[in-house]
């Protein structure tokens, strides 16, 4: 059934013509090609190899990036995008993000022009898989404390050391590494373009994950892996790199996860309509109308704070701050409307036959990565007192 929207405020008004024409046709995208298929690979842990190609042809991978092969769309129709694929499934947008916002993005921000021109038609066309290690298993919310280093030996760098949590890890063509990049008495945090293939580098999937299970999550270990002195990132250093990719990223999770919330109302609201109880249709109580108006204003507001935060991107005015309080107050309220949903699914809403139960469990995924709640908070905390709450 095609999905008709959630728009209760009318903010489709507040569109471009290119970003209503973004929306629609990746909505019905969506509808045609990834719902029918979604249960099954969420079920079995398996993630749609077809699927890097197909958006790659419809102009969703660096969607926001320009030249090189790349659509150069704006932040909001970018955003389009995201929501319309974490409608379906997080772990489908999640794979997007990470190719366009954390492995495109960095080399089109920082690389060289051997690195651009190598990697972005390929990586925007699907034909190369990028992913982006920075977290490690001792160092989620602390990346500055990483332990992985690059040491400079003659004209080539000797990475060691292991990244946990990398989505897209075991399928990638080309890694986004940041290190600790030792050379002589110089150190440095630096970006690298690590190759599958080169030596030393392995990765390894992560298994029994209950939540992302359509999307492929890695380890990547490098041991004396040895990469060439030009897989520096040149046009960057300090950790300004990586914490800048993962603004980006963090934008397009704001626009994401409404999507989610936006499937997991119109599902409830279908269901209570149709769920008949003590002789009427269980949206006629007070207590399911109460849960579906506190989603419906929740979802609203999603919608007007991340076209908000699009359009001060757009006009290039937007802070990290900002992308903060969006991917914070976002994710909540969807997590907040997968349980909704799924209570007002009852038993149903634990079968994989409805969506809730799974947009419930890869939300509490996002709810984690890209920056956890507690993060956001204390960025925001700090910003609106002036008096930093990290030390």
């Amino acid at each position: 059934m095609a999905f008709k929207g959630v728009d209760y405020l009318a903010t489709d008004d507040l569109l471009t013509e290119e970003e209503r024409l973004v929306q629609g046709s990746f909505r019905r995208f969506t509808d045609e090609e990834l719902m029918p298929v979604v249960a099954q690979h969420f079920r079995a842990g398996t993630f749609p190899m077809w699927l890097p190609k197909k958006l790659g042809a419809l102009g969703a991978l660096g969607a926001h990036l320009h030249g090189y092969g790349c659509a150069g769309l704006g932040p909001v129709a970018y955003g389009l995008i995201m929501q319309e694929l974490e409608r379906c499934d997080s772990g489908f947008r999640s794979f997007a993000s990470v190719q366009g916002s954390l492995a495109m993005f960095p080399i089109h921000a920082f690389g060289s022009e051997a690195h651009k021109e190598r990697w972005l038609p390929r990586m925007a066309a699907g034909d190369a898989i990028g992913c982006f290690g920075l977290t490690e298993p001792d160092f989620g919310s602390n990346p500055s404390g990483m332990r992985t280093t690059a040491v400079k030996q003659g004209a080539k760098w000797i990475l060691n050391g292991e990244k946990r949590w990398i989505t897209s890890g075991g399928l990638a063509h080309v890694a986004v590494v940041w290190a600790r990049a030792i050379d002589g008495q110089n150190e440095s945090i630096r970006g690298f373009v690590v190759e599958r293939g080169a030596p030393g580098f392995t990765t390894r999937d992560i298994e029994g994950k209950f939540s992302l299970r359509a999307s492929v999550t890695s380890e990547l270990i490098f041991q004396d892996c040895e990469i060439p002195e030009d897989a520096v990132l040149p046009g960057v250093v300090g950790m300004k790199g990586p914490l800048s990719c993962l603004n980006e990223a963090r934008f397009g999770i704001a626009w994401g996860a409404t999507g989610a919330a936006m499937a997991c109302y119109d599902e409830a609201l279908s269901y209570t309509r149709d769920r008949v109880q003590f002789s009427r249709p269980i949206a006629g109580y007070q207590l399911v109308q109460a849960k579906l108006v506190d989603m419906l204003e929740d979802i609203t507001s999603a919608q007007l704070i991340a076209h908000r935060v699009g359009r001060l991107k757009e006009a290039k005015k937007v802070r990290p701050q900002h992308v903060s309080f969006a991917k914070r107050h976002n994710v909540r309220i969807a997590l907040h409307a997968a349980r909704t949903a799924r209570d007002l699914l009852g038993a149903n809403g634990i079968t994989d036959e409805y969506q809730a139960g799974r947009h419930s469990c890869n939300l509490e995924s996002v709810f984690t990565y890209e920056g956890t709640d507690h993060i956001h908070t204390l960025i925001l905390g700090q910003d609106i007192t002036g008096l930093s709450a990290f030390e």
